[in-house]
């Protein structure tokens, strides 16, 4: 027996087309695209407007439209979402979707909300590059991811401090020269 795939349905492991976190209005808090579907950043918030009014006032997990497959998640003031294409395996998209939310809830002990979001967005940085990297899907258990982004985190190195925190040495160490 032969097996015929339709165009452009091959299988393929570049499952993950974006992974977006919007906010009550849905502005964008986190967006990352891994392909050229919409390729400049207008475009890219076109469809996050209309992705926002199409599920936000909904109870579904899964969504149709314009041609892409997308799974998400609400919670307080924080809309997560991952997007495949049409022919995309939503469980998998699913999985991505939950392991995301369950990292940052485990990371943000348990607060996911705008404020802990924006003031961890590092931590975010590293759990989205740990599950998902050019939209093959890597991991999906958020233990992993979780212990993978501390050990990420202590790592790093002197010359890759915030500047925040050069600044702050800095303060710290003239405020005792000034005291002696």
């Amino acid at each position: 027996m032969k097996c015929v795939f339709f165009p452009g349905s091959e299988p393929s492991l570049y499952t993950v087309k974006a992974v977006l976190i919007l906010d009550n209005d849905g502005d964008r808090l986190y967006a990352k695209y891994y392909d050229d579907t919409y390729p400049t950043v207008k475009e890219q918030k076109a469809f996050e407007k209309n992705i926002f009014n199409k599920t936000h006032r909904t109870d579904s997990e899964i969504a149709l439209l314009e041609g892409l497959t997308v799974v998400y998640k609400s919670n307080i003031d924080l809309f997560f979402y991952v997007i495949g294409s049409s022919h995309e395996n939503e469980l998998m998209l699913m999985a991505v979707l939950n392991c995301l939310f369950d990292s940052l809830s485990q990371m943000l002990r348990k607060n996911v909300e705008r404020r802990a979001l924006l003031e961890n967005m590092e931590g975010l940085f590293l759990a989205v590059d740990e599950i998902v990297d050019g939209g093959v899907i890597l991991e999906s258990d958020p233990q992993q991811v979780v212990h993978r982004v501390a050990l990420r985190g202590d790592d790093v190195p002197l010359t890759e401090q915030t500047v925040t925190q050069v600044l702050q040495s800095a303060k710290e160490q003239i405020k005792w020269s000034l005291l002696r």
